[in-house]
């Protein structure tokens, strides 16, 4: 077996250093890592969301959490809220933690669907910790000690500022000896016999080879595409979205737990609380709305001073048709594009990393080993996906012709099937390793306006009055553990006001 010895990143930014950073601290010296990137080249995106899965890679680079969170500028994050998705005037929140608690065989949903069939049950965000807290701003972290307490299952994320979190990545990165190399790639050379990458010649003329290549070079795919000539799948026909814009504006109060996601004529707009600022964008269609359109409704929907010019960028939803080619690897925007709708961004590349570890090859890249990483990769990709699209094909809106056009389209095959399941009785499965867990689903598809016809008939066990009291009591103790929570404000400017 022959080692590799280098591996190349092409290109900085979240994707890059998420990648050096990881690498440096699991490889231990054993390959020379080196990142190029340029100062002339900036990076997408005002502020960041993510979702609880980041913790992990979190807990793979050993850093403290309220270190990190001071020096990006974080907020924490319990969901997601949906604003005039469903129907104009509508909201609901989609939570990061557990839905009240299991009674007998089945889950809490299920008798809040048989009790909301007779008129008898709360609003859904009422049974669930993370979401009870988002309506009142507050937050603190799961308590490890209170298993038997919503306040153990506290699911939390982070928003923070994407230039300074590279900023973060870098130094752990370096400190661990990637080394950096600023300046563009001119051109990029592969070998004649297989058509593997060879190396990058830098626009000074230096010639950098490697074994193993990291693509992060943003939509262009300066490696994956414009050299490997990989392909693309495009998945506007489901998603249509092809356009966005982003700004900051000041910082207001009150300071949110959560991102929000505000549909808007033709896309949505979203909301993201820093501690110096908020962060903002629009995405939406072209096909439905001209470009000057959207930064009127951007800029007219801002609850803060704007702070700079709209950063306008162009996407097409989709993926590449194997984000491992050869010896290259994709990451991030190279890779593919999925809207930031569910803060899915993060998260993929990190999967992808941690996928690519696990597989990591020898020298001689065997065809089944990449085989594999693209086969669980395709999979993750299609289901987030499917998520996403959930969002738009349960509407009831038709004020527009957008939201007609996303009402009236079929869907894949996949979602269709999750969707039919679910209206029947209420029934949602995770597959596999897919990102989602069945709370996710079920919080968007109730928040959605998807009922189901029927409910589980072993609800049936239970009386009416044995339910409602469940879940009058299932609500009782939510509510008293969120009004227990200190101020989400409060709890930053105590454990991580930045520095």
């Amino acid at each position: 077996m022959r080692q590799l010895k280098k591996i190349l990143i092409v290109g900085g930014g979240t994707a890059g250093w998420m990648a050096a950073a990881l690498l440096s601290k699991l490889f231990e010296g054993l390959y020379e890592i080196t990142l190029i990137e340029s100062e002339a080249i900036g990076i997408i995106g005002v502020g960041e969301a993510t979702i609880p899965a980041i913790k992990k890679y979190n807990n793979l680079l050993g850093f403290d959490e309220n270190d990190f969170m001071r020096k990006t500028q974080g907020s924490f994050k319990l969901g997601i809220q949906f604003v005039d998705w469903l129907k104009l005037g509508d909201s609901y929140i989609h939570g990061f933690g557990v839905i009240g608690r299991e009674l007998g065989w089945l889950p809490c949903h299920q008798y809040w669907l048989q009790a909301q069939g007779r008129g008898a049950a709360a609003d859904f965000s009422d049974y669930s910790i993370n979401t009870a807290a988002c309506h009142d701003n507050k937050f603190m972290r799961a308590d490890p000690k209170m298993v038997e307490s919503p306040l153990g299952h506290i699911g939390h994320a982070f928003h923070f500022d994407a230039a300074l979190y590279s900023k973060f990545l870098r130094g752990l990165a370096e400190a661990k000896g990637v080394r950096r190399r600023e300046g563009k790639v001119g051109d990029v050379s592969l070998r004649a016999e297989d058509g593997f990458v060879e190396s990058v010649t830098m626009e000074d003329g230096e010639v950098i080879d490697a074994d193993l290549f990291i693509d992060c070079s943003g939509f262009r795919g300066l490696i994956i595409e414009q050299a490997l000539k990989t392909g693309y799948e495009d998945w506007t026909h489901w998603l249509p979205c092809d356009r966005a814009m982003a700004v900051p504006c000041a910082r207001i109060e009150p300071f949110t737990p959560y991102t929000r996601a505000t549909a808007r004529t033709a896309g949505w707009q979203w909301r993201i609380p820093l501690q110096h600022r908020t962060g903002n964008g629009h995405v939406y269609s072209s096909r439905f709305i001209d470009d000057d359109d959207a930064e009127r409704i951007l800029l007219s929907n801002l609850d803060g001073e704007q702070l700079a010019e709209p950063n306008r960028l162009r996407f097409v939803t989709g993926k590449r048709k194997q984000v491992w080619n050869r010896n290259c690897v994709s990451l991030g925007l190279a890779s593919g594009f999925l809207e930031p709708l569910e803060s899915t961004s993060i998260h993929l590349i990190q999967s992808c990393l941690v996928r690519m570890v696990r597989l990591l090859p020898d020298a001689s890249f065997n065809p089944a080993t990449i085989a594999e990483f693209n086969r669980q990769t395709d999979f993750e990709y299609e289901r987030i996906r499917d998520f996403i699209i959930l969002h738009y094909k349960a509407t009831e809106r038709d004020d527009t012709e957008f939201w007609r056009h996303c009402r009236d389209m079929e869907v894949p095959a996949t979602l269709q099937r999750k969707m039919d399941l679910w209206m029947s009785n209420g029934r949602v499965f995770r597959e596999d390793d897919e990102l989602f867990a069945e709370e996710s689903w079920i919080q968007v598809l109730i928040g959605q306006g998807m009922i189901p016809r029927g409910y589980d008939p072993l609800v049936d066990i239970k009386t009416n009055g044995e339910i409602d009291e469940f879940l009058g009591n299932v609500r009782k103790v939510v509510g008293k553990c969120a009004s227990l929570m200190p101020d989400h404000a409060a709890y930053v400017a105590k454990v991580c006001p930045a520095v």
